[in-house]
């Protein structure tokens, strides 16, 4: 299902007009087609063009935060290995033996001192260099003048981790990472510096949990970005902080959009609450930003807490959600004291995520109609979507 499909071109899967519409402004553009959300071929294209050539996010660091953790990762049928090295380091592989290509890991596990092919036992130590290669030469002779170990090596995948999310570049043809995220930093820069960075604890009792959709990745990142569905799909959300009180985000060059709002309050219970980001704007202490870095991590912002809401493309119309929360220090993220406001706080976002879900759910399906091909855009309401629209037509034809 997931091999390349060589022959087939852009052209042969949609019409290029269609996409070249997306990029018209806003008032008279269309949205992505059908073909984008429906139709297997073009997957396989999204994931070359969108996934292989772009940073890509596969993981986070704290779902293997000790030495010799790993965890296998399928992009779209891609097999990659994430692992902490020795130096505490985190690392991408290609997971697959350099031997006869059989996929090392199928499950998380923590390794002793290297990773094990279950075939014939080449192992390679945690920076992915080939160390054992037994009876190689015949029976008890584990070396060969004739093979060279240093040619092979695991695969390693140009990765980086910012904010404790994992960025991985399968192709090594995008830009510098620090080009890639110097705009949303800039814009941040504001609220956290890169010394505040450095203080996100992840909570290990009330800050994980996810969920599986039936629905295309890119409808989340389109609900995402937009306030415009809150009074029907988030009433309770609405009353405490409406339409009037957010603002659109958008990010050039075109990498991110969403919205923010001016009307955050941090939750209490008595007289607790979660700490502080020390160099936040004093008058912007009520303002949080929800932000889809483009193509498929969303990340919310708060004074007192960040949450990543990563995508894990499983099929056409499947997708695995990952919600993670991170707070300012230890104390905040894993203190006792603080346990019930965690769980309040976990509480509240899983329901405002499972409250998005029939929304992207619904559009999945209306996709299957033959007479909706992208549909049309509120010129006042739609721009932070629209933006992402235009940025996936973009990549798609480069």
């Amino acid at each position: 299902m997931y091999q390349n499909q060589k022959n087939i071109t852009l052209s042969d899967i949609l019409d290029l007009d269609k996409l070249k519409n997306v990029d018209k402004p806003i008032e008279i553009a269309n949205g992505l087609p059908n073909e984008c959300y429906i139709n297997d071929n073009y997957l396989m294209y999204e994931r070359e063009k969108i996934f292989c050539d772009k940073w890509a996010v596969v993981g986070v660091g704290n779902s293997i935060p000790n030495i010799g953790d790993a965890k296998p990762y399928d992009l779209l049928g891609i097999p990659l290995i994430l692992v902490r090295d020795n130096e505490m380091n985190i690392r991408v592989f290609h997971n697959v033996c350099s031997h006869r290509g059989f996929k090392l890991l199928n499950e998380p596990c923590s390794l002793k001192k290297v990773i094990r092919c279950p075939y014939h036992s080449w192992s390679y130590d945690f920076q992915g260099k080939l160390v054992a290669t037994p009876h190689i030469g015949g029976l008890n002779n584990h070396q060969s003048d004739k093979f060279d170990k240093k040619k092979n090596n695991l695969k390693e995948v140009k990765s980086k981790v910012w904010m404790d999310i994992i960025f991985v570049n399968i192709n090594s043809n995008a830009i510098s990472f620090d080009e890639y995220i110097k705009p949303l930093e800039k814009r941040w820069s504001k609220f956290i510096n890169k010394d505040d960075q450095k203080l996100i604890v992840f909570s290990n009792d009330y800050g994980y949990f996810n969920l599986e959709v039936k629905s295309n990745w890119k409808f989340a990142i389109e609900n995402y970005c937009e306030s415009y569905h809150l009074p029907t799909i988030h009433p309770e959300l609405n009353k405490v902080s409406n339409i009037n009180d957010h603002y659109h985000i958008q990010g050039l060059p075109n990498r991110f959009a969403g919205q923010g709002s001016k009307k955050y309050e941090q939750p209490k219970k008595g007289n607790k609450q979660f700490n502080t980001f020390p160099n936040w704007e004093k008058s912007m202490l009520k303002n949080s930003e929800y932000i889809a870095l483009f193509p498929n991590v969303m990340i919310g912002l708060h004074i007192d807490h960040f949450y990543i809401f990563w995508l894990e493309p499983l099929a056409m119309n499947k997708t695995r959600e990952h919600m993670q929360v991170y707070y300012v220090g230890n104390e905040s993220a894993n203190g006792k004291e603080l346990k019930e406001l965690r769980k309040e706080n976990a509480r509240f976002w899983k329901d405002v995520m499972l409250e998005d879900v029939n929304a992207i759910q619904g559009m999945q399906y209306g996709r299957n109609s033959p007479i909706y091909n992208g549909g049309s855009f509120s010129s006042v309401m739609d721009q932070p979507t629209h933006q992402f629209h235009k940025w996936v037509a973009q990549s798609l034809m480069e």
